[in-house]
């Protein structure tokens, strides 16, 4: 492996779709986003051919092109993906990279009144472009949606919302039992939040946006769980409302919206636990050392699985040893597998 790039063998095309859905957003953040599409090696030698289809959505902070970012010794996702069909053993898939970012580091991949339309965007114009503009198979029995951390966890609600759309799923680490991983992220955000702003969200994302971001203690945290409530819990008009008071002690009315869009509180609803049963497929795991706790989100939506009443023989279920970062190298072995069971 070379420490710049390595050759692919398939082929990464650079897209951009215009979308009418993100037109005016509330955040005024772009509708014309990067779409990367990988065609595995041999595509255009069989031009009657048709592929099952992965989308793979980033986790909070992630926009398309950090997934070229390359750390020592490790290979990019794109090229990883490549590895996964390069030696002909896996039947081949057409991967797509989707962007959802917004000026708050993330959409969650839902519909928002704070943010904009991340879940129609991707299931209605992003689904939809793909399948004209490459040789798909068009049908939810062979097309997968997959993502890490807020990633995992589009992965998973999205199935979940729309399993007319996708077919089957994959999640790593993903953003589940928000009760044991997110909740107590709270009281230390309202602490910052109080030293540093006098308590004011306003005030912080005024001063967030007028310096280099990551400059200032707590950033990132504010902005996350800020970024969280904007797609969870908003009203109609766009207002966010937090989920906690000035103790760090959580408004159950608020709270109860973020759990509507928790993994593990959906599945055991009947609608979605239909839609889980309906998956040909689906992948979870998580480091045993995450620093989120996310091995036991997965941990409770595998059960949840099982209370759903999904067969066995269609869960991948692993905990591994690691933390939260650069579990990378787990991506490929969740394609391959989706792969197999997409093909026709």
């Amino acid at each position: 492996m070379l420490p710049w790039y390595d050759e692919l063998v398939g082929r990464l095309d650079h897209n951009v779709i215009d979308s009418e859905l993100l037109r005016g957003n509330p955040l005024g953040d772009p509708h014309e986003r990067p779409l990367y599409v990988y065609v595995p090696p041999g595509y255009d030698d069989h031009p009657d051919r048709r592929y099952p289809s992965i989308y793979v959505l980033q986790g909070y902070t992630g926009h398309v092109a950090m997934w070229f970012n390359r750390t020592p010794f490790r290979r990019t996702y794109p090229e990883l993906t490549d590895g996964v069909f390069a030696a002909g053993d896996v039947p081949p898939a057409i991967i797509v990279y989707v962007d959802a970012w917004t000026s708050l580091a993330g959409s969650q991949y839902l519909d928002s009144p704070a943010t904009g339309r991340y879940h129609s965007y991707l299931c209605d114009e992003v689904v939809p472009w793909v399948d004209a503009h490459y040789r798909t198979l068009a049908g939810r029995d062979h097309r997968a949606v997959t993502g890490k951390s807020s990633g995992g966890g589009g992965a998973m609600v999205t199935a979940m919302l729309r399993p007319d759309v996708f077919g089957a799923l994959a999640t790593h680490a993903g953003d589940s039992l928000f009760d044991v991983s997110v909740r107590p992220m709270l009281p230390q955000v309202v602490r910052q939040l109080r030293d540093m702003y006098g308590g004011s969200y306003d005030k912080f994302l005024a001063d967030f946006r007028s310096r280099i971001a990551g400059t200032r203690e707590g950033d990132l945290d504010l902005l996350e769980i800020y970024a969280y409530a904007a797609a969870y819990s908003a009203d109609e008009d766009g207002t966010v409302r937090l989920p906690f008071d000035d103790t760090g002690a959580v408004i159950p009315e608020v709270w109860e919206r973020w759990l509507a869009r928790d993994p593990v509180v959906m599945a055991a609803r009947p609608e979605y636990a239909a839609a889980l049963r309906s998956m040909r497929a689906i992948w979870v795991d998580a480091g045993t050392k995450d620093e989120y706790y996310l091995d036991f989100g997965a941990t409770a939506f595998r059960r949840a699985l099982e209370a759903a009443g999904v067969p066995d023989e269609r869960i991948y279920f692993e905990l591994f040893d690691a933390g939260h970062g650069a579990i990378e190298y787990r991506y490929p072995l969740a394609l391959a597998w989706l792969s197999r069971r997409l093909s026709p």
